[in-house]
């Protein structure tokens, strides 16, 4: 988690020498259009009603408030945050967190409460400062809200001569649900852990990285678990109905590593940015999304499946004259089960849509038209791979175009 606090476009009302409390705020109003009416652009801002194929939307509307809390000496105490998520939806939590920061060695800290999970480079990123309209599919269907309620203990010094200044190391246990449900359903948390290379400096280049794993699962409440399996040559999903399977573990394991790379000139500056993650997901039938409550249908408990996946994004960012222009190419797949392919992909099988695999292409340009606002062009081409299943045997048309503005303070 960033610790960098109270930057200069925070509005402080009220600081002096033992604390000090600001607001920020940010919203963004946005047009869109999609390739046909009802398009699923779930990972695009929520899919398209039946019989509309361009909208506009709210898609955030962020206000935060942070009090920072010094001892005599100058060094910070106590961290408060507090944001909140208006659209025209409604309104929610976001952060809702506070942390503690031990002055003796300078270089831990704790933090407790909603806040973001500490894993990889993009799901920590803020969508305020984020040059694409949204995170990459695999970042939503893994780390749904990005936030999670629980616990985390910080390694980053902060004096200005140490030597591991540049190193930060996160560990934290969460419930593991987020803000996807309304509470914890079982004992089983999440561990998750982030060790992070500040950006350094090596020639004509700035680079940063880190390396992230989450350890955790859900605990079953049927007989029934499903996983992939292989008979007689062919990739079937299966059934385990022992009677021990309720109350098993049944696998959540990612492991990730992430890059970033940068030129040190501003008005021409490349940006290079890639993350991967691969590991073990369980879910449900129909889709590969964490469960943010037990999956029940009509009064009935439903079985979980746990799949072999992958995935990855890759960012291209050019300037173009100055910092105010800039060109965005962004790749990334999501593959939620990495042990079918194509027509292999099957209800016949036991597959279904949770099975198939996403790739996505975007292009856009972001001009800033002054500190307050700025303006995103974008457009996203989605490619889901032919399989057998009834309406992807091909690949769907569900493009999406977004023209957004961000105001912010």
């Amino acid at each position: 988690m960033d610790t960098t606090v109270f930057a200069d476009k925070q509005i402080k009302i009220m600081s002096d020498t033992y604390g000090m409390l600001a607001f920020t705020g940010y919203l963004q109003p946005q047009f869109q259009v999609a390739q046909e009416k009802g398009a699923d652009a779930e990972y695009q801002g929520g899919a398209f009603a039946t019989n509309a194929s361009n909208r506009f939307r709210l898609r955030r509307g962020r206000l935060r408030a942070d009090y920072l809390s010094f001892h005599k000496d100058g060094t910070p105490s106590t961290f408060f945050v507090f944001q909140f998520d208006g659209t025209e939806q409604g309104v929610n939590i976001r952060d809702f967190w506070g942390r503690y920061y031990e002055n003796k060695w300078q270089m831990f800290s704790v933090t407790a409460g909603m806040m973001a999970r500490p894993f990889g480079f993009e799901v920590q990123l803020s969508s305020s400062s984020r040059e694409t309209p949204e995170r990459g599919r695999m970042s939503q269907i893994l780390m749904k809200t990005e936030r999670d309620l629980g616990a985390e203990l910080t390694f980053n010094p902060r004096a200005k001569d140490a030597a591991l200044k540049n190193l930060q190391l996160e560990i934290g246990v969460f419930n593991g649900q987020g803000l996807a449900g309304p509470r914890e359903y079982d004992n089983r948390k999440d561990v998750i852990a982030h060790a992070k290379l500040k950006q350094v400096k090596l020639g004509a280049v700035k680079i940063a990285g880190g390396v992230s794993g989450l350890f955790g699962g859900i605990a079953s409440e049927t007989t029934n678990l499903y996983r992939t399996q292989q008979v007689s040559g062919s990739w079937l999903m299966m059934k385990d109905s022992a009677a021990g399977n309720i109350g098993k573990i049944t696998p959540r394991q990612y492991l990730g590593a992430d890059l970033q790379i940068e030129t040190t000139s501003k008005d021409w500056q490349t940006e290079l940015r890639a993350e991967y993650i691969f590991g073990k997901q369980t879910a449900t039938a129909n889709s590969s999304a964490t469960p943010g409550s037990y999956p029940v249908e009509e009064n009935v408990k439903q079985p979980l499946y746990t799949r072999p996946f992958n995935g990855a994004y890759f960012y291209f960012l050019q300037n173009l004259f100055n910092e105010n222009n800039q060109f965005i190419v962004k790749y990334d797949w999501y593959d939620p089960n990495t042990k079918v392919k194509g027509t292999g992909v099957a209800n016949a099988n036991g597959f279904t849509e949770a099975d198939i695999r996403y790739n996505t292409l975007g292009l856009g340009f972001l001009r800033h038209i002054n500190s307050n606002l700025k303006l995103f062009f974008w457009y996203d081409h989605i490619k889901n791979e032919a399989t057998s299943i009834t309406d992807f045997t091909k690949d769907v048309n569900d493009d999406v175009f977004t023209l957004r503005a961000q105001f912010m303070f």
